[in-house]
């Protein structure tokens, strides 16, 4: 038979891990969220888009591939209602027309601006 000095330590460790138990039974506290990005700016916006549209239409002085036309020196009001026409699925397109979504009027407006007073 155990003495009871002997008996006491094992029975101080088990009502010690007990004890923490509820602690450990606590689930993980969630991670912090991630910062929002910080906002872009009108302009960086439209050099966004602009650059996003280079990369199929090419840029200043260049010509799009045979299937994607040069946007370059084209009139503006022309790119709008082309716009407007992908995102209403007026115009047949493989991407355009889920590209277009993806911005607001006043960027695919300042985009319009900008290619149409490039030199083709």
């Amino acid at each position: 038979m155990m003495s009871p000095r002997t008996l006491s330590i094992p029975l101080a460790l088990a009502a010690g891990l007990l004890s923490s138990l509820p602690a450990l039974a606590q689930a993980p506290a969630a991670p912090a969220p991630a910062a929002a990005p910080a906002p872009v700016p009108a302009a960086g916006k439209a050099q966004l888009v602009q650059e996003g549209c280079i990369g199929c239409h090419g840029g200043p002085g260049a010509a799009g591939a045979v299937a994607v036309p040069g946007l370059a020196g084209r009139d503006a009001q022309e790119l709008r209602a082309l716009m407007a026409a992908f995102r209403a699925n007026e115009r047949p397109a493989t991407i355009m027309n889920r590209i277009v979504r993806g911005y607001s009027e006043e960027e695919l407006a300042a985009a319009a601006d900008y290619f149409s007073k490039l030199k083709p």
